[in-house]
């Protein structure tokens, strides 16, 4: 943490608004984000610690399993999920019963990889973080950003060599020239009271609240740019669509 916040302050401009209530701090807890750029986490991280929280991860099997950051991310309590093996509802169990023990929350990117949509607004996403949310009564905080697009492109699906990390570098050299503005927004926890993890319907009905309540938060950060990004990153395809995108 003590890196990326390193990392973040010479990359750009963090600013956060938002909190998350002193009532559930300490708590079993989930901080649910949508997921627009490759150095979300590290945005998210960073805006965490100004407001005193430090969140674990659900991550890729494979950042686990890398030499030297493989353990030191194990040995920083954050989770492993591989979402194309048949683990996952084991790895969303194991995250329920992290949280039942108490300690730092845990981030979730419910669209489960970085936006394609035109507009960069929420994808549809997955179910998972409803399911974990109702199946273990945890509360769920909504989380949008926005500004992490411009620091990082999304390069290349895999790397096989130098030139292959070529974006990443160049776009984060440029982004420390121009210094754009991380903008992260904590917002009131999303009501799932009334739902239950075993009524048919009711995962669906969390996912959307969530997804909305992420929407909502997005919406005042980008009030400039309701369409596109003005920020144009050209390795990122548009393939994508947003059932969440406001009107």
């Amino acid at each position: 943490m003590v890196v990326d916040r390193g990392l973040i302050a010479l990359t750009g401009k963090l600013e956060v608004s938002g909190d998350i209530p002193p009532e559930l701090l300490g708590k079993p807890l989930l901080l649910a984000s949508n997921h627009i750029g490759n150095l979300d986490p590290m945005v998210l991280i960073a805006a965490c610690r100004k407001i005193g929280v430090n969140p674990r991860f659900m991550l890729a099997g494979g950042l686990l399993d890398a030499p030297i950051m493989g353990p030191a991310l194990k040995a920083c309590g954050h989770l492993r999920v591989d979402r194309r093996s048949a683990n996952v509802g084991e790895a969303m169990h194991r995250a329920v019963e992290a949280l039942r023990k108490g300690g730092d929350p845990i981030a979730v990117y419910p669209e489960g990889k970085i936006s394609l949509d035109p507009g960069m607004w929420p994808e549809r996403g997955k179910t998972g973080v409803a399911r974990m949310a109702l199946g273990g009564g945890i509360p769920v905080i909504p989380i949008s950003q926005w500004g992490a697009h411009e620091a990082v492109y999304w390069g290349n699906l895999s790397v096989g060599g130098w030139k292959d990390l070529l974006p990443y570098l160049t776009s984060w050299l440029r982004a420390v020239r121009k210094r754009p503005t991380f903008k992260v927004h904590f917002g009131k926890p999303v009501e799932l009271s009334d739902l239950n993890a075993e009524t048919m319907g009711d995962a669906r009905r969390a996912h959307e609240r969530i997804m909305i309540a992420i929407t909502e938060g997005l919406v005042p950060l980008r009030l400039d740019e309701p369409d596109v990004p003005k920020f144009h990153d050209p390795t990122r395809p548009t393939t994508g669509s947003s059932p969440w995108r406001p009107a």
